[in-house]
Formats: C-alpha cells, sequence, structure tokens
C-alpha cells in the first residue's frame, strides 16, 4: 500500500503547488493603485475614487488613486503599462486613450496590447449647447445657419485633440458645416467664453455642461446618441435630431497591465462591477449624471478597440496634429 500511496502524492504534488501561487495572485493583501494620467476633480478621478472605496472588500486589498499626469495621459498609461501584471497597479481606460492612440505618434505602449480591459465602468452622453445668443432652437436650425454663413460661426474645445475638439470635427464631417475651431486651454476657459457669446457652440460631456444648462446660460440642442438622457429629459438626441452617426459617450473604464492572469482580471471585474451597484457608490455616480455600465471584460475590450478605430479616422480625415 505505501508505493501506491507514495506515487498518489507525487500526481498530485504539481496541481498542489499551484494553489499558493493562484491564491497569493488573487489576494496577496497588498494595497491596489488606481493611477488616473488627469488631475485629481474630473469625471475620471471621482469614478475612480468611488471604485477604491467600495470595491477593496471585494478585492481583498485597499485600493487607492494616484493621479499621475502629463502628456494628455501618455504618462501615466505609459507607468501602468510597465507595472507588474500581478493585479496590484491598474489605470482608468477612457475616451482620451482612445483619441491619444490616434494622436500621438510613437507612444510608449501599444494602445491595443498594453492592458488587460477589466471592465467599462460608466458612461454619459455628449450634449451640444449654444449660447442662447445664437438664433437657432434646434440642431436643424444651427445646421442652416451654418450652412449659410460658412466660416461665420465658431466652437470651442478644451484643447486640440481633446474630446470636445474631436466632437466638434465629428459634427463637421456628418454635417457639411465650415465651422471654425477655437481651441482654449482647458473647459472652465471656453464655458466662460462660450457664456459671454465669444464662441458660438460646443460639444461636452453632460456633466460639464449641465449647470449652466439648468442656469439658462446656455441652450442645449441635442445630446449624442440614440436615447435621450435622463438629467436632460426634454433635449432630444442624436437620433431624434436626424443624426444617427453621432453617437458619441465620455465613458470611463479600468484596465490592468497586459499579461495579468485571467483569474485576477475577473475577480477585479466582480469587485468593481459589484461596488458599482451598491447604493451609496451608485447615488454618487448619478450625481455625476453618469450611467453605470459594469461591462465584462470582453466587452471592454471590444469598446476600446472600436473607438481607436473610430477617432483615429476623424484625426486623420481632419488632419488634427497634437501640439
Amino acid at each position: 500500500m505505501q508505493p501506491n500511496r507514495t506515487r498518489r502524492a507525487l500526481a498530485l504534488a504539481p496541481a498542489a503547488l499551484l494553489l499558493p501561487t493562484l491564491g497569493h495572485a488573487q489576494m496577496n493583501g497588498r494595497p491596489i493603485t488606481i493611477v488616473v494620467p488627469f488631475s485629481a476633480g474630473g469625471s475620471t478621478d471621482l469614478v475612480s475614487r468611488v471604485v477604491a472605496q467600495f470595491a477593496s472588500a471585494g478585492a481583498g486589498a485597499p485600493m487607492i488613486v494616484d493621479n499621475r499626469t502629463g502628456a494628455g495621459g501618455v504618462v501615466g498609461w505609459g507607468a501602468v503599462a510597465r507595472a507588474n501584471p500581478d493585479g496590484n497597479t491598474l489605470c482608468t481606460i477612457e475616451l482620451s486613450y482612445a483619441i491619444a492612440a490616434g494622436l500621438i505618434p510613437n507612444l510608449p505602449f501599444d494602445p491595443h496590447k498594453a492592458f488587460a480591459q477589466i471592465t467599462t465602468a460608466v458612461k454619459v452622453p455628449h450634449v451640444l449647447v449654444v449660447n442662447p445668443g445664437v438664433p437657432a432652437k434646434t440642431v436643424q436650425e444651427f445646421i442652416a445657419l451654418a450652412k449659410a454663413q460658412p466660416g461665420k460661426l465658431n466652437y470651442g474645445s478644451g484643447g486640440n485633440g481633446t474630446n470636445t475638439h474631436l466632437a466638434g470635427e465629428l459634427f463637421k464631417s456628418l454635417t457639411g458645416t465650415a465651422i471654425v475651431h477655437i481651441p482654449y486651454k482647458g473647459a472652465g476657459a471656453v464655458l466662460t467664453d462660450l457664456m459671454s457669446g465669444q464662441v458660438q457652440a460646443l460639444i461636452t460631456s453632460v456633466p460639464t455642461a449641465l449647470p449652466h444648462i439648468r442656469s439658462g446660460k446656455l441652450r442645449a440642442l441635442m445630446v449624442t446618441g440614440a436615447q435621450r438622457n435622463p438629467t436632460l429629459p426634454d433635449v432630444p438626441s442624436a437620433t431624434e435630431s436626424g443624426l444617427p452617426k453621432m453617437d458619441m459617450d465620455f465613458w470611463i473604464g479600468f484596465g490592468a497591465p497586459a499579461g495579468t492572469p485571467q483569474p485576477v482580471i475577473d475577480k477585479l471585474h466582480k469587485a468593481i462591477v459589484d461596488s458599482l451597484s451598491l447604493p451609496e457608490a451608485k447615488k454618487r455616480i448619478d450625481e455625476m449624471g453618469l450611467t453605470v455600465v459594469g461591462s465584462t471584460p470582453a466587452e471592454a475590450t471590444a469598446l476600446v478597440n472600436r473607438e481607436i478605430e473610430r477617432w483615429s479616422a476623424v484625426i486623420k480625415q481632419a488632419g488634427i496634429k497634437p501640439d
């Protein structure tokens, strides 16, 4: 009997050796850092902090947010791409990532392969707003006005290559209008000039424009996408406005360095998605005007690849170059 027991023990040994390794990979107890490649206070930072607070229990480790800014997000993404793929370093992957992939040459990482996508956590459509002095109450009236006065109307953006710039260029290409782009250094500056009438239009995320729409300082003509937004129920969707291809969402997701073990990705996915369904977390997300998505890793990967291709095409067509 002794030889048989020895053989069985030897046969089980490899599997037994794997168990500590897998368990350590999933629950090593060290803090998990979420690198946000942008400054504190924006939607991406705030969503990351909600996740860090509420997903720690499910992840089996405390989560902290590290704002690592520079080069339009490239500094932060590059640091995470080089990090050890053990699940202890994550980053936000959002619309700006897809834009950077088509805008910035010679990125220090492959935007399609550098990260294992965990989930698309939230999204929110953009909204086309105009100064109340613009004599257009609908999108079609605004398009007609722009075509009647080519080169006379302008739209502001938060800077060259930003989502607000790309949104304006997509609108121009879909409508055949010659609206002039005026870049600013940040969203605050363009909003100030838009409300004073120095620029006529802006396409930005709903949370950015919402307070000014509610105060009457801006007029909303359209939310992007097929459906109306619950926070702006009286504003037509792009589909209703005759522009079904103007389906532009601002989305925020999370990724880990490529090579992170699948069990770790699955555990992080569950922790993050479960956290977004908690009442207090959902309340905070709703207050930001965002909608919870909680997609699977495969769905998040497909979205990122699709958005990279889409915005690369817009950038090429418009001839946009990085500053």
